[in-house]
């Protein structure tokens, strides 16, 4: 039985990447804090390691023997700089080198990074894996530096990179917003053009992961793991009001007015202790017109496929939120 340790794995994609390793025989070590909310792994056949990715004995006792290392950990909300880069970056170096140092015969080092790191299309043509680093964001930033240093081990410990883009499911607290806007019947659309987005479920993102982790080809690559197809707000909106069986009223929020909110928002949020949902620097993510990339690479090398359709990934959504009683 290959055994496998995964960072992260309390937060959405984690867990269900967990969930998906044990269903395939895999023995799981997953690393958790103590202040850690474990209830998407609880019940399950999981050892849980309890410590961080700074401290080289807890690291040194969990990597022995295991096999495969996915590091799907990382800060995606922050109010400085410096959390993204030690959460992102200086995180990914302890980890990579632990692994080195411990467990130098691993099969593979599996690194989630996202989209962010190389940024948006700019011209409405798919990003690839040829695409130099155009971060938008701060944590695009910090997944580009983190990306870095595996390619920096590339020539040390057979590494994989794979890159999400947007991700929903099940267990998503990010795109729910959007669904509990339309459960009350108002539709956001960010500013007048047609805006086109990967969106990934994250039963197929984690297939794709296992795939690259599994495969021999991936060594020293990169790639992006999304849909096959590119979808715009209106089509995303139509098929979630045939879900909820609601009538929606669109609303449409000018850029302006989006960059407007978002300063404000920092302002107002700057005594808070907890960094704010809509900053400047998320404005500028929303409103780019082409958050695309291209999954050709996948499944040419490890014959990834989308077998998940929006329709049949939202019913499955907007379910789960119901049985939870997050959407009444």
């Amino acid at each position: 039985m290959s055994e496998v340790f995964i960072t992260g794995a309390t937060g959405f994609i984690g867990s269900h990447l967990a969930d998906k390793l044990v269903e395939r025989n895999y023995k799981v070590k997953c690393l958790v804090r103590k202040t850690s909310n474990t209830k998407w792994l609880e019940h399950k056949n999981i050892e849980y390691v309890y410590g961080d990715l700074f401290d080289y004995k807890v690291l040194e006792d969990a990597l022995a023997g295991v096999d495969y290392v996915y590091h799907v950990g990382g800060v995606t909300f922050a109010k400085k700089k410096e959390d993204f880069y030690k959460g992102n970056v200086d995180a990914t170096k302890s980890l990579i080198e632990a692994c080195y140092r411990f467990n130098p015969e691993l099969k593979k080092f599996i690194h989630v990074s996202s989209q962010a790191a190389v940024g948006p299309s700019f011209d409405g043509k798919p990003v690839d894996e040829n695409r130099d680093y155009f971060p938008v964001t701060t944590y695009g930033r910090s997944k580009a530096e983190a990306e870095k240093v595996v390619i920096s081990y590339f020539d040390k410990l057979p590494c994989t990179i794979v890159r999400p883009p947007a991700v929903y499911g099940p267990r998503d607290y990010a795109i729910f917003e959007y669904f509990k806007s339309m459960n009350r019947g108002v539709q956001p659309m960010i500013g007048f053009d047609n805006k086109l987005l990967s969106l990934i479920h994250v039963k197929d993102l984690v297939n794709g992961f296992i795939s690259a982790g599994e495969s021999d080809v991936s060594v020293s690559e990169i790639y992006f793991i999304s849909s096959e197809r590119f979808y715009n707000w209106n089509e995303v909106g139509e098929i979630t009001k045939k879900v909820l069986g609601k009538k929606t009223f669109k609303i449409v929020i000018p850029h302006f007015a989006v960059k407007t909110t978002a300063f404000f928002s920092e302002v107002f949020g700057f005594f808070s202790p907890k960094p704010v949902i809509l900053n400047r620097e998320k404005a500028r993510e929303i409103t780019q017109s082409y958050w695309i990339c291209s999954v050709e690479k996948a499944k040419n090398h490890l014959g990834y496929r989308q077998t998940v359709s929006l329709e049949e990934g939202i019913s499955e959504t907007i379910a789960w939120y119901k049985t939870q009683g997050w959407l009444k």
